[in-house]
């Protein structure tokens, strides 16, 4: 086997480290695969050459333009993903754990593009939430709006996913203009460094905005901002230790950590051995323990049974894990690949060791002789703690490897206070699920045990074709959790991308905070439309072009007919004494759909032109009530513009309908294609 000399990315080029490089193993044979270090460069150079060169071209591109780099760089990998599958069976993992890595982490790359074009505006700021009045009569408000950091994204990731533990940092860290340096675990740097390669080698990102350290990072810390974010997964040890760098403290730069947690199972008090729910917590169990040989973050380590289910979960679990040996993870059949190293192993059985001091080894031997004496193998591994509420340390010990601890919580009809309290045992994780077919058990978990757990997937009979299961982060929701599980989020869509970016509260004009912003805000100056609104493309709409329309009067025909025509005969359009007796209106009243749809044949135009079609209302209100015989006026303001094609873009218009005394009846965003 050819060993590859890993390399670091530094500055703009490929330079391998100087002294000598440590030696990094196949988990397969114990062969050396590549040879690793980072000595030799300069720290504060690789920080400074991201915040001069990448970082300004990053916070000049709009987020359309990240999200199109983030697309291309997905789409890259994708072509050449073969290659990291090859490296990656020297990971250990079998064809099926390196589709999560790789396949995972591409998938990663699309969500965020999408999102990025999708849900974040065409622009440079993200606006938080509505305009705040702190004025009585509108000249003075405010708002909150988030901007790009203007340091270093330094990304130090843990060695079980060396592609999608750097990808699911790195795709709302570009997203939101900031760069990036990656440290991957040393163990698997070479399957990360070939999918940095990949991406550098797509041409799509400015030079710096992705740097690379194979080895050990020296004096980075002392050279972090009040503008860098580090982002940390791994053990809460070492967590703790890069908390406490003094520069940290000092400066005041982010840190976010993702730590190994003791997560937990649950199986309802509702269960038999014959429910749906039964089988499926055995299935995911059993699944949470071999694949990746048990090295995931989310990896059930404790699971609660009710105690008249407890030899019935034993003899189901010890079944299905007896199907699933160790073996190479290039053949076909092999469906559990092995640890990460042989030091891995080692540390797994002495923290085996740990736990089988309050709890019995019911499954497994872990000191049995690998398949391969050089590889680093171990068998599924499964104890029992029938004293949860004892000395077991299970609720404390964390074997990072193919092990779980079966134990059980007493039941008094639906009540789950016993396994709250045993599950929040583990002084917090990143996901816990729960197999019940029992909502008010459902609600009484989120109750209990929510503020414990950064995650909480329910799986039952209904959900289990589609669920993504119990250890599958994705990347629409928050990856993360408090306490043990480090007290920080990843990924969870947009939330994701303000990670790394400041949140400020700006405060001014309305004018003022629409001319940053780009978004027109109700006070700020509007220009009286010269011609119909809808007979201008988009590029020639410009913010805050307003049509004021003529008024109509709404009769009691228009509410009858409207009545029969659509089948709303609510008693408060069409029953006089009985709308008078309601104090919300005191007499019948227009439809609000009645009002919507004459509200938009005052203002539309009927010709073909630009619009190409009205897609949807946001944020409708109905505020006032309108009698009949009372007449409507529609205020149709451009608000927000996002090019989503380079013929056509959104239009986001400010609707708001007024009564003939001037006040506000209804109002609503519009949203209309225009053609560009």
């Amino acid at each position: 086997m050819k060993v590859i000399t890993l390399k670091n990315y530094a500055e703009g080029r490929w330079t391998a480290g100087a002294g000598a490089p440590a030696e990094l193993r196949s988990a397969i044979d114990g062969e050396v695969v590549a040879l690793a270090s980072s000595q030799g460069l300069d720290f504060a150079a690789m920080l400074r050459f991201a915040r001069e060169r990448a970082a300004p071209l990053l916070r000049a591109a709009t987020f359309h333009d990240r999200a199109k780099m983030l697309k291309a760089l997905a789409e890259a990998l994708t072509a050449r993903k073969e290659e990291l599958y090859e490296l990656s069976y020297n990971t250990g993992a079998t064809k099926a754990d390196s589709w999560i890595d790789i396949d995972g982490g591409i998938g990663t790359f699309a969500v965020y593009q999408g999102k990025g074009r999708r849900e974040l505006p065409n622009e440079r700021i993200l606006i938080d939430g509505n305009v705040e009045a702190l004025s009585r009569n509108g000249t003075f408000q405010g708002l909150h709006v988030y901007t790009s950091l203007q340091g270093v994204a330094v990304h130090i990731n843990a060695f079980n996913f060396p592609v999608w533990g750097m990808l699911e940092k790195l795709a709302p860290t570009l997203l939101a203009g900031m760069p990036a340096i990656v440290k991957p675990a040393s163990a698997t740097a070479y399957l990360t460094e070939a999918a940095v390669r990949i991406m550098l080698e797509a041409n799509v990102l400015p030079a710096g905005a992705l740097q690379l350290i194979v080895g050990a990072t020296g004096d980075l810390f002392d050279h972090l901002t009040c503008q860098d974010v580090v982002s940390f997964t791994g053990s809460a040890q070492t967590s703790a230790k890069l908390k406490q760098h003094p520069v940290l403290a000092r400066e005041g730069a982010r840190f976010m950590a993702e730590q190994d947690s003791l997560n937990a199972s649950i199986l309802g008090h509702d269960t038999t051995p014959e429910s749906p729910e039964f089988e499926l917590f055995i299935k995911e169990v059993a699944k949470e323990m071999t694949v990746k040989a048990g090295q995931k973050c989310t990896a059930i380590r404790r699971a609660f049974v009710p105690a008249r289910l407890l030899d019935a979960a034993q003899e189901a679990l010890i079944a299905r894990l007896a199907k699933a040996a160790p073996g190479d993870p290039r053949e076909e059949a092999t469906r559990m690949g092995a640890l990460v190293s042989v030091a891995q192993r080692e540390d797994v059985r002495a923290r085996i060791a740990d736990l089988a001091r309050s709890s019995e080894i019911v499954f497994g031997d872990p000191s049995a002789a690998p398949i391969n004496p050089r590889g680093a193998f171990m068998g599924p591994v499964l104890l029992r703690c029938d004293n949860p509420w004892g000395a077991c340390a299970a609720h404390d010990v964390e074997a990072f490897g193919p092990v779980s601890t079966l134990m059980p919580y007493s039941t008094s009809g639906s009540d789950a206070g016993e396994v709250i309290a045993l599950a929040n045992r583990g002084r917090g994780s990143l996901v816990m699920s729960v197999f019940t077919h029992d909502e008010g058990f459902a609600s009484e978990i989120v109750y209990g045990c929510g503020a414990y757990h950064g995650r909480i997937a329910f799986i039952d009979r209904r959900s289990d074709k589609e669920s993504t299961g119990h250890g599958s982060p994705m990347p629409h929701l928050i990856h993360g959790g408090p306490g043990r599980a480090g007290g920080g989020e990843e990924l969870g869509g947009v939330r994701g991308v303000t990670h790394y970016m400041q949140r400020t509260a700006l405060q001014g004009h309305p004018g003022v905070l629409a001319s940053i912003t780009r978004r027109w805000v109700s006070g700020a100056p509007a220009t009286l439309a010269s011609e119909h609104p809808f007979r201008r493309k988009f590029h020639e709409l410009p913010l805050g072009y307003q049509l004021k329309t003529q008024s109509r009067e709404i009769s009691m025909d228009d509410v009858e007919h409207f009545a029969r025509f659509t089948g709303d005969t609510f008693y408060a359009h069409m029953d006089e004494e009985a709308a008078r007796a309601n104090p919300l209106f005191g007499g019948r009243v227009a439809h609000g759909y009645l009002i919507l749809a004459f509200a938009a044949g005052l203002f539309v135009d009927p010709d073909p032109g630009p619009v190409l079609a009205n897609y949807g209302l946001d944020n409708l209100r109905f505020v006032k009530p309108v009698k009949p015989g009372e007449a409507i006026s529609v205020a149709l303001t451009v608000k927000e513009k996002t090019l989503r094609k380079p013929d056509q873009g959104e239009v986001r218009w400010d609707v708001v309908v007024s009564n003939g005394a001037g006040d506000t009846v209804a109002a609503y965003d519009l949203l209309t294609m225009n053609a560009a």
